[in-house]
């Protein structure tokens, strides 16, 4: 690992921390996580405010002037407003997918939920995720953040990942499977 990238983590668990516990003193936090999962969608969807963060030649009036304008569109609560123009006076905005997914996880984890991944090789009703989501949350004894994904390249099967636990029934994984073994004999 490279030191920027361990300077990259460090920075965004810090400044992630320090949002949930100013969020926490202002009783915002449910509406601060809201608001950072809207931006985190914002983040992916649009290529322009996409580039706009990762371009390091913006100055810092021109990205105030952007985060204003979203601000104000999105209705912002302003310790997230506030916490965005900081990042921003710290050339630090670069950082802000990392810090925010870092705070809707640590969000996640002090209400006690515990992460897990559903990919499946068809598409599956709420109701079917719903009752997944209920198993796994019986059979791990703790309530489960489920992020599901539909990906027909599985040929069939499901994928399910919870913590470090993984259960790949997918027969694309059986076949890499068959195509190792053979290349091993």
């Amino acid at each position: 690992m490279s030191k920027n990238n361990s300077f990259s983590a460090t920075t965004a668990s810090r400044y992630s921390l320090a949002l949930y516990e100013l969020a926490n003193e202002n009783n915002s936090i449910d509406e601060v996580e809201k608001q950072s999962i809207s931006l985190l969608k914002l983040i992916d969807e649009s290529k322009d405010f996409s580039s706009l963060i990762k371009d390091p030649t913006n100055s810092v009036n021109e990205l105030q002037d952007v985060i204003n304008k979203i601000s104000e569109n999105y209705k912002l609560n302003s310790l997230i407003s506030k916490f965005l123009g900081f990042l921003i006076s710290k050339r630090r905005f670069f950082y802000i997918k990392t810090i925010l997914q870092d705070f809707v996880d640590t969000c996640s984890k002090k209400r006690g939920e515990v992460k897990a991944e559903l990919i499946s090789s068809k598409e599956l009703s709420g109701e079917q995720v719903i009752k997944i989501k209920d198993e796994l949350s019986k059979n791990f004894n703790a309530k489960i953040k489920l992020d599901y994904k539909y990906d027909k390249s599985l040929i069939g099967g499901l994928v399910i990942q919870v913590g470090s636990i993984m259960v790949d029934t997918s027969i694309k994984n059986k076949l890499q499977q068959i195509e190792n073994t053979m290349i091993e004999a």
